[in-house]
């Protein structure tokens, strides 16, 4: 399994970002000679939650094993808190960098498929949000979306917020944000109304959770509005546990390749 680290500049951000990329190019075997089907790999952009960064991840999961299990490649940013949505005032424009700049530049760097229906995007609390967010703006790109605990809370009416001066630092005035494709409401009914071919969408969230009741809402938006929709809550509060267990349903729910092992430090397979 190679782990990547890479830093470039980013013309959405403007300036230098780090990602990590779990990229399973070096699986053998030590009982056969047979080698991997030369072939673009399957891609999900991977998006951690609020007070965390690119590493979390790999940290917090058993990702890097599953992912090099079912021959995917694993992108993971940073979203420095902000949402993973443009503000371009402070040229902070982070829609943009996940939906168009992050696909293009790691497909160019790395053997990567350019289809649809091998590309992914998923995250936890704030990357569920910008998961959800930025796969329907980006629905050309991405075939599949995964939220976990998702953080769709903050253009809800009614519901209570972490701290609105922080949220409106990012987002704008809430009461205009509502209105724009920064709410997933916006987008859902946007996409329905172009008839759009609509990703998938998987949901999960622990029972918990304070998050469960507005993740519940979205289940029953998504598919009232037509969206295939595969959703789960089971026991579990807003933490990692939960997260390590739903992200390998996330991988088996999604369209890969079958489990196969192969020789890791840890492991050899038979």
């Amino acid at each position: 399994m190679a782990l990547i680290q890479v830093n470039f500049v980013s013309k959405s951000l403007l300036r230098t970002v780090p990602i990590q990329v779990i990229l399973p190019v070096d699986k053998i075997s030590m009982f056969s000679n047979e080698k991997r089907e030369e072939k673009p790999f399957k891609t999900l952009y991977l998006l951690h939650g609020i007070l965390g960064n690119y590493t979390d991840w790999v940290s917090g999961t058993r990702i890097q094993r599953w992912a090099e299990e079912r021959d995917l490649c694993v992108v993971m940013p940073s979203g420095d808190n902000a949402f993973y949505i443009d503000q371009p005032a402070s040229m902070n424009n982070y829609g943009q960098f996940i939906g168009e700049e992050l696909v293009d530049i790691t497909r160019r760097m790395f053997p990567l498929s350019r289809k649809r229906e091998d590309t992914f995007i998923a995250g936890l609390s704030m990357g569920g949000y910008g998961a959800i967010r930025n796969g329907l703006k980006y629905h050309d790109t991405f075939g599949a979306i995964a939220g976990l605990s998702s953080a769709i809370h903050i253009l809800e009416p009614g519901t209570q917020h972490m701290n609105i001066a922080m949220e409106e630092s990012f987002f704008g005035p809430l009461d205009e944000a509502v209105k724009s494709d920064k709410n997933p409401r916006v987008l859902i009914d946007q996409l329905v109304a172009e008839k759009a071919e609509l990703p998938k969408i998987y949901m999960a969230c622990g029972l918990d959770d304070g998050l469960l009741e507005v993740n519940r809402t979205f289940r029953d938006l998504f598919k009232v509005k037509g969206f295939d929709v595969t959703y789960f809550e089971g026991p579990g509060a807003h933490e990692w546990d939960f997260w390590d267990r739903e992200i390998k349903k996330v991988l088996e729910w999604l369209p890969l390749d079958e489990a196969s092992q192969g020789a890791t430090s840890g492991s050899i397979d038979k």
